[in-house]
């Protein structure tokens, strides 16, 4: 059983679909809104207020086989509360964990946060040009870990979204709620705060959002506080 939550943990550590060079250009560390991030090293308060804050995540090329990281990825931030839309051409009109799968960004008949990329890098820039086209557009792109096109970070960026590249959503909740610390992963995290429980077992904790179990979001509020400079 320890073997197998430790394989899911850092399941997005092998993509399949991820290939290809990545592309590296050092930017200075600036966290205003429509300014180039640096994205090789994201402060921990930057991913903790992007998982705070968004509440619905397209995934875009999940698999529906459920030995792959995609899938994994999935079913970890469908179970912590997020709403989550699988974006699949190829399964149109079946469903990934109960949820109805859609063949593109533009099909999805509700806002979204944030669009999660598990395509290889050489896809990025269209995804990230399909997504600029939504009404409303989502707050944040994020590539998994693997994929990072700086050309698509830019354009994003350029239009007001936030960016990351080269994490995983589920490792990075893992980390910044203590959860992969049970199982002696180094988060990289002090604190003095005891971690929330969240759900059911003592290997689920919380980032104070709510989940499909319940619980408070006064973090997801702080982040936004905190975003606003404070204001």
């Amino acid at each position: 059983m320890l073997q197998l939550q430790v394989a899911e943990a850092f399941s997005c550590l092998t993509s399949p679909s991820v290939s290809g060079q990545a592309l590296y250009l050092h930017r200075s560390d600036r966290r205003q809104i429509g300014k180039s991030m640096n994205h090789d090293n994201y402060p921990d308060n930057y991913i903790r207020g992007i998982l705070n804050t968004v509440k619905t995540i397209a995934m875009v090329g999940i698999s529906p086989k459920d030995v792959r990281p995609s899938y994994f990825a999935f079913k970890y931030l469908l179970e912590r509360g997020y709403r989550m839309i699988p974006i699949n051409p190829g399964h149109v009109g079946g469903d990934i964990l109960g949820q109805p799968v859609y063949a593109r960004l533009a099909d999805i008949p509700e806002p979204v946060d944030m669009v999660d990329v598990f395509r290889a890098p050489q896809y990025a820039l269209a995804i990230v040009q399909e997504a600029l086209a939504l009404k409303p557009r989502p707050q944040v792109i994020w590539m998994q870990l693997g994929i990072r096109n700086d050309e698509a970070a830019n354009l994003a960026e350029a239009n007001g979204l936030k960016v990351v590249m080269d994490r995983c959503p589920k490792i990075e909740y893992g980390r910044l709620s203590s959860e992969i610390g049970w199982m002696g992963v180094n988060t990289r995290v002090l604190t003095a705060k005891r971690a929330k429980l969240s759900g059911r077992g003592i290997q689920r904790m919380s980032l104070d959002r709510v989940t499909m179990a319940g619980g408070a979001n006064s973090a997801a509020k702080k982040s936004s506080h905190e975003d606003d400079g404070g204001q």
